[in-house]
């Protein structure tokens, strides 16, 4: 199922940011030289098609992925304009670093880039943990959108 967020009705993301600024992770834009370790990471802890996924991100002008960095190590990402323009994803959190809000920072992070963008609104394609999306920024189901892109996906 893929779900729809209002990026012009976005919620206050201060206490996001602030929450991971309390914990000492870094929050930011990747930078292309970081590209091969990104994407090592991405491959490592998640799949080889999200790898491939955060690698089209890296080509975005701006680079349209964000990761999250904890006593200089990766413990999250997130991207956006992927595998469709105006799409949310894909987006992990090392399981050891959960529940830091690192994940809404992140989700914060690429909607608000997206919204900056120019994007009225932004789809979450094959979404996962659905409640999530839906308490933190008021993202709603697409009804009859599974599979959605991700049809026929080798």
């Amino acid at each position: 199922m893929d779900m729809l967020v209002k990026l012009y009705d976005l919620p206050d993301s201060r206490a996001a940011f602030e929450k991971v600024r309390e914990g000492e992770i870094e929050l930011r834009r990747a930078l292309a030289p970081e590209k091969h370790k990104v994407i090592a990471w991405v491959r490592k802890n998640f799949s080889e098609a999200w790898a491939s996924e955060a690698d089209v991100a890296f080509s975005r002008q701006p680079v349209a992925c964000f990761i999250a960095i904890e006593r200089g190590k990766i413990v999250g990402f997130a991207c956006h304009d992927a595998t469709c323009p105006n799409f949310f994803g894909p987006t992990g959190v090392d399981p050891a670093a959960r529940n830091k809000g690192i994940g809404a920072a992140l989700l914060f992070a690429c909607l608000e880039d997206m919204r900056h963008a120019g994007y009225g609104y932004a789809i979450i394609g094959g979404v996962g943990p659905g409640e999530f999306y839906a308490k933190t920024v008021g993202a709603i189901a697409i009804e009859g959108s599974g599979p959605g892109i991700y049809r026929g996906l080798l």
